[in-house]
């Protein structure tokens, strides 16, 4: 068992990636708007980590769990130390708005301004603008023996405001929503494309509309964050969607984690407030205005490219270059010809895992589709194609997992919709969510039935294609299609049993296949064989694999490992991870594919797939890594692996517990942008 002083704690780890974040933020290096997103994301990031993990601890203090996780933290003491990181962290966040964004901002022509700052045509605008728009939406809640205090949804931001009953001096408590449907930032007149007001100032200043005959005696923003956590017990559930949907309603309600307020509040409406939302001190964060900076997405989606990365398109797949997109029987053949390995968004998606299942869709050859669905747009193309398949008559069978943490409702909506079209749903296996992305297509072709797959590491999803580092594998290899047979059935029927040839599969197959795989490494370093061990990552949490890793690690074995975020491993320990280290990539693109590289004696052996080395991933997951057997892939793979771990790229070194930043600015050579030089390299092709 691993030592607790050897791991770092899950929650600690994820506060160490949002400050790299807003470190990409902070970087003068970086475009203007790039560095409003960042902050932006670093704001949602945060968000999500109070909603799901405080939530957890919180949870767990409540009923009285103080036992210590692997890291050696109860829950009372990891959560005094979230707390005081968090605090650093927001105060940094705050620092680099006011004293770094906004001045560059302001320096670019692009300006926040509030209501005193504006015009008198623009207040004339403005004030149009909320009469006509803003006014309408409103529903100011007071609060008085006969207005109880109202009900505050989760993120939503909002103004505290005291009014004064002129005759009687009476003081009385009121609550405005700031409406989510409107954008966050205003144009300060019809023209304008570079000033704006912020949505929440723009009310303020006309507080005495909402409240005629009272005095405005104050007012201050705040946002809470509630409880997120589902609770769904699937063993007493006999309808999954139908408990799914009563659970959302539920959440929508849970207690309060976080209660952001404007600085200067004065204590006594404070206290009012944390009393009625039911929140401690510790949950209370004061911070400058504006509250709630993913608003700020609104600034970077500017069209100013002189203030972005420069302009990216996705490149069409070379092997699929010469295939007529509107044939199926061109792009089935190209696939037939060999497999082809995507790399997204370099490589398009649309034109490649899109065109797969539209093709699929329309080819009357085509007679079954079977797809995993764990996070998709909003206006999906998959989906659509998947209802278009089942009203054709073919054979649709859609695994949605509707578990999805916070793609639920979606999720759900597209189950119902798919339903109606006559496609098979199902929702897994029981206690397990199906993580894979995998699709299969079966086709009747002139020397009988043949299959054509698609193996992923992101999800069906177009939009986030776009920006997700991601790989993926079309193929008609019939060993990978009966594979995918074989899984694909015991997701909607019962086929415990399963063997398979190119797969491994959570959770019977993919923990003690990689373990072993490990292990096999130290045994070829014992007998003087090539050996080595390259993963790159999401997260890495599991303490058997930390373990396995730190053993390699001790016998002589080079481990090399590419983590985005979570990381609880510590390497550069003498005696114990000396030959382990770890790199952190971040940029415009999110890093999402999962490699893992085995040096197997020279008979290298690579594999890629959906599944982090997390508990949930390989215990509580239906998850699936394939390996890759072409030549030229591996190829690309370790390509993309040592530009990764490379010296003359920028990325971040972890150093026991502690991640420093190897930037631009720093080193007195010009480092490489990692996916700068993808993109050149991608570009070369054409």
């Amino acid at each position: 068992m691993v030592h607790s002083e050897h791991l770092t704690d899950r929650e600690l780890s994820w506060l160490a990636f949002d400050q790299r974040v807003l470190e990409l933020a902070e970087d003068e290096s970086i475009p203007l708007l790039e560095r409003v997103r960042f902050l932006a994301i670093f704001s949602s990031n945060l968000d999500e980590f109070f909603m799901v993990r405080v939530a957890t601890l919180m949870s767990k203090i409540e009923s009285g769990v103080e036992s210590h996780n692997s890291a050696g933290f109860t829950p009372t003491h990891l959560l005094e130390k979230v707390s005081a990181q968090t605090r650093i962290l927001i105060d940094r966040q705050s620092k680099c708005f006011e004293n770094s964004i906004l001045p560059a901002l302001k320096a670019e022509g692009i300006s926040l301004v509030e209501w005193a700052e504006l015009s008198e045509v623009e207040k004339a605008y403005t004030t149009e603008l909320f009469n006509t728009r803003i006014f309408p939406v409103l529903t100011p809640l007071a609060v008085d023996p006969s207005h109880p205090f109202p009900y505050i949804s989760g993120l939503s931001l909002n103004l505290a405001v005291i009014v004064k009953n002129r005759k009687t001096d009476e003081e009385f408590f009121a609550r405005v929503k700031v409406p989510p449907v409107l954008s966050r930032f205003l144009p300060t007149s019809e023209s304008e494309t570079k000033r704006f007001i912020p949505l929440e100032s723009l009310i303020v200043a006309h507080l005495d509309d909402l409240f005629p005959g009272m005095a405005i005696e104050d007012h201050y923003t705040f946002r809470i964050s509630r409880n997120q956590d589902m609770e769904l017990d699937e063993e007493e559930s006999e309808d999954l969607l139908s408990s799914l949907e009563q659970e959302l309603l539920r959440r929508r309600f849970g207690p309060p984690v976080r209660l952001e307020i404007e600085e200067g509040i004065k204590p006594e409406l404070l206290s009012r407030l944390a009393s009625e939302l039911g929140i401690d001190e510790s949950g209370i964060i004061t911070t400058s205005k504006p509250i709630d900076l993913t608003g700020l997405n609104r600034i970077a989606d500017l069209d100013l490219p002189a203030l972005k990365f420069p302009l990216h398109r996705s490149k069409t797949a070379l092997e699929l270059r010469g295939v007529d997109p509107e044939s199926p029987d061109s792009f089935f053949s190209a696939i037939a010809q060999g497999e082809i390995l995507l790399h997204h968004p370099y490589d398009s998606f649309s034109s490649s895992v899109v065109q797969f299942l539209a093709n699929a869709a329309e080819d009357p050859k085509v007679l079954a589709i079977k797809q995993t669905l764990y996070r998709t747009s909003g206006d999906s193309p998959i989906v659509d194609a998947l209802i278009e398949a089942a009203e054709a008559g073919k054979q649709v069978l859609a695994v949605i997992e509707i578990r999805a943490r916070f793609d639920e409702q979606a999720n759900v909506r597209w189950a119902r919709k798919l339903e109606a079209a006559g496609a098979h749903v199902v929702y897994g296996l029981m206690g397990f969510k199906t993580h894979a992305k995998l699709s299969l297509v079966v086709r009747e072709e002139a020397h009988g039935l043949r299959s054509y797959c698609h193996v992923g590491t992101g999800n069906y999803n177009p939009k986030t294609a776009r920006f997700y580092e991601d790989l993926g594998l079309l193929s008609a290899d019939p060993v990978l299609a009966d594979d995918l047979t074989k899984l694909f059935n015991q997701l909607s029927g019962f086929a415990p049993q399963s063997e398979y040839s190119r797969l491994l599969v959570a959770p019977r197959t993919l923990r003690r296949g990689l373990l072993k795989k490990i292990e096999n490494e130290i045994q070829n370093h014992k007998a003087g064989l090539p050996s080595g061990i390259q993963f790159k990552l999401n997260s890495l949490l599991d303490e058997d694999f930390i373990e396995a890793l730190y053993k390699a690690s001790q016998h002589g074995v080079q481990v090399d490992l590419i983590v985005r975020g979570i990381c609880a491993l510590r390497p550069g320990i003498k005696d114990l991870s000396e030959n382990i280290r770890v790199r952190s990539v971040l940029g415009r693109f999110l890093e999402h594919a999962r490699i893992f590289h085995f040096k197997n004696a020279g008979a290298r052996e690579y594999w890629i797939g959906s599944a982090d080395l997390m508990h949930r991933n390989l215990d509580r997951r239906v998850e699936s890594l394939v390996r890759i057997d072409k030549d030229s892939h591996k190829a690309q793979l370790q390509q993309i692996i040592d530009l990764s771990l490379s010296d003359e790229v920028a990325s971040w070194h972890l150093d026991k517990a502690i991640w420093n930043r190897v930037d631009l600015s720093q080193e007195k050579k010009k480092l490489k942008d990692l996916q700068s030089v993808t993109l050149d390299n991608y570009a070369k092709e054409m």
